[in-house]
Protein backbone atom coordinates (compact mmCIF):
# COMPACT_ATOMS: atom_id res chain seq x y z
CA UNK A 1 0.00 0.00 0.00
CA UNK A 2 1.23 3.46 -0.86
CA UNK A 3 0.00 6.84 0.39
CA UNK A 4 0.64 10.17 -1.31
CA UNK A 5 -0.58 13.67 -0.53
CA UNK A 6 -1.36 16.60 -2.79
CA UNK A 7 -3.13 19.94 -2.80
CA UNK A 8 -5.90 20.84 -5.19
CA UNK A 9 -7.43 24.19 -6.09
CA UNK A 10 -9.87 23.52 -8.92
CA UNK A 11 -12.49 26.18 -9.62
CA UNK A 12 -16.12 25.15 -10.07
CA UNK A 13 -15.96 26.32 -13.69
CA UNK A 14 -12.90 24.21 -14.46
CA UNK A 15 -14.37 21.17 -12.68
CA UNK A 16 -17.51 21.52 -14.74
CA UNK A 17 -15.44 21.59 -17.95
CA UNK A 18 -13.67 18.41 -16.85
CA UNK A 19 -16.93 16.74 -15.85
CA UNK A 20 -18.88 17.68 -18.98
CA UNK A 21 -15.97 17.25 -21.35
CA UNK A 22 -14.07 14.24 -22.50
CA UNK A 23 -11.56 14.29 -19.62
CA UNK A 24 -11.86 11.13 -17.56
CA UNK A 25 -8.87 11.70 -15.27
CA UNK A 26 -7.33 14.36 -13.07
CA UNK A 27 -3.57 14.84 -13.14
CA UNK A 28 -1.95 16.52 -10.14
CA UNK A 29 1.51 16.87 -8.69
CA UNK A 30 2.00 15.11 -5.37
CA UNK A 31 3.75 16.88 -2.51
CA UNK A 32 6.87 14.81 -3.23
CA UNK A 33 6.94 15.93 -6.89
CA UNK A 34 5.57 12.78 -8.49
CA UNK A 35 2.66 13.00 -10.93
CA UNK A 36 -0.63 11.38 -9.95
CA UNK A 37 -3.46 10.44 -12.28
CA UNK A 38 -6.87 9.30 -11.03
CA UNK A 39 -10.50 9.30 -12.22
CA UNK A 40 -12.36 12.62 -12.06
CA UNK A 41 -15.20 10.75 -10.35
CA UNK A 42 -12.97 10.29 -7.28
CA UNK A 43 -13.22 13.99 -6.37
CA UNK A 44 -16.95 14.33 -7.03
CA UNK A 45 -17.90 14.07 -3.34
CA UNK A 46 -15.58 17.00 -2.52
CA UNK A 47 -17.05 19.44 -5.05
CA UNK A 48 -18.65 22.58 -3.60
CA UNK A 49 -20.01 25.74 -5.22
CA UNK A 50 -16.40 26.98 -5.24
CA UNK A 51 -15.01 23.85 -6.89
CA UNK A 52 -12.55 21.50 -5.18
CA UNK A 53 -10.01 22.90 -2.75
CA UNK A 54 -7.93 21.31 -0.04
CA UNK A 55 -5.15 18.95 0.86
CA UNK A 56 -5.80 15.30 0.05
CA UNK A 57 -4.36 11.85 0.62
CA UNK A 58 -4.64 9.21 -2.04
CA UNK A 59 -4.07 5.54 -1.25
CA UNK A 60 -2.99 2.92 -3.79
CA UNK A 61 -2.82 -0.83 -3.42
CA UNK A 62 0.24 -2.89 -4.36
CA UNK A 63 -0.93 -2.91 -8.00
CA UNK A 64 -1.06 0.91 -8.09
CA UNK A 65 -4.85 0.91 -8.13
CA UNK A 66 -6.46 3.75 -6.17
CA UNK A 67 -8.33 2.44 -3.14
CA UNK A 68 -9.21 5.71 -1.35
CA UNK A 69 -9.10 9.49 -1.62
CA UNK A 70 -9.49 11.49 1.60
CA UNK A 71 -9.48 15.20 2.35
CA UNK A 72 -6.98 15.96 5.09
CA UNK A 73 -8.44 19.19 6.33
Amino acid sequence: MQRMTFSMNLSAEKYQRYYLGSAKAVIVQADDGRTLRFPISAIQKYVTHDGVQGHFEIIFDDNNKMTALNRLG
